[in-house]
């Protein structure tokens, strides 16, 4: 069995050795741990820092791609070289490494997928009490959509079990985080979270400029897995609230038109008649999309089964 340690960076030369100092080298369960280090365009030699601290692989982009392009290289890269797991964690400390083996361990005794490590949020002392709130309301939504139980969604100290990422396919460019823990709730994927504690904060996200936009973004990429994964739910629940906004004044239309009065009253028709429109409209696009869902699942079942046979092993391998 091999353990790999991902680390996507990003200017990461000063905090990448207080990362590689904490990661665990022997984890039961694993003949091999190894790490991989992402370096994402970086302009202070991180790349150069990870090999001469002794790190087996190293990936560069010469320009930033971006978190979710580092992850998914380095989650092809792992598998190539026979990754059994692989354990992602930050570039800037803020995860406990030397957990590590807490967070596998779910995987190793065949009792989860993929395994998220909670920081509980609420007891963060630099988050404020607005981010620490927008954090469980995103969280609860995640969780709706994965239909699962996720304390901390946006958790990015994670475990995979190869099957796991056999399975999931990353397209957005923002971040990871959401889209992969929604995706391997409804591919039937089992998840659990362990709790740890952070370490103290060495510096801002590089993800996003402010909380607003990374609110914008994180919402954005839930709303396209929402429709993705439960099209149904969400475009017969819009269905049915253009529906009821135009029952509404028509049922006050026709009240007026049975006293004699119905002539004043058009603009209710009017507007009854547009909205039973978008209900229309809600219900074709539940027809595209369910088609469109239909399609995804046969590419991406296709798909599997070419990372399959790239790297080597199936189901029975993990």
């Amino acid at each position: 069995m091999k353990l790999v340690v991902q680390i996507p960076c990003l200017d990461e030369a000063t905090t990448l050795p207080l990362v590689l100092a904490t990661i665990p080298r022997e984890v039961p369960g694993f003949d091999q741990v190894e790490v991989l280090v992402i370096d994402d365009g970086s302009t202070d030699g991180t790349a150069e820092v990870a090999r001469n601290l002794g790190v087996e692989h190293v990936i560069r982009h010469n320009r930033t791609m971006g978190l979710a392009r580092s992850f998914r290289d380095g989650v092809d890269h792992a598998l190539a070289h026979g990754a059994d797991v692989v354990v992602n964690t930050d570039g800037d400390n803020q995860y406990p490494s030397e957990r590590i083996a807490d967070l596998v361990a779910p995987i190793v005794t065949g009792d989860a997928d993929v395994v998220v490590g909670d920081r509980q949020t609420a007891t963060i002392e630099h988050f404020s009490p607005f981010k620490k709130r927008m954090q469980r309301v995103g969280s609860r939504v995640v969780s709706a959509a994965a239909r699962a139980r996720l304390p901390d969604a946006a958790s990015g100290f994670r475990a995979y079990s190869r099957h796991a990422l056999l399975r999931l396919n990353v397209v957005t460019q923002f971040s990871y985080t959401m889209e992969t823990i929604i995706q391997a709730g409804n591919k039937g994927l089992r998840i659990v979270s362990v709790p740890v504690t952070t370490n103290p904060k060495t510096r801002e996200s590089r993800l996003f400029r402010n909380i607003w936009q990374h609110m914008g973004r994180s919402a954005r990429a839930i709303v396209r897995s929402w429709i993705m994964f439960r099209p149904h739910l969400v475009f017969l629940t819009l269905a049915g609230l253009f529906f009821l906004a135009s029952a509404i004044p028509a049922v006050r239309f026709l009240v007026f038109f049975a006293q004699g009065e119905g002539e004043g009253h058009v603009q209710s028709l009017v507007f009854a008649g547009a909205m039973l429109v978008g209900t229309l409209l809600c219900l074709a696009l539940l027809v595209l999309a369910d088609l469109l869902r239909t399609n995804r699942t046969l590419l991406e079942d296709s798909l599997e089964r070419l990372k399959t046979l790239q790297y080597g092993r199936g189901d029975d391998g993990r």
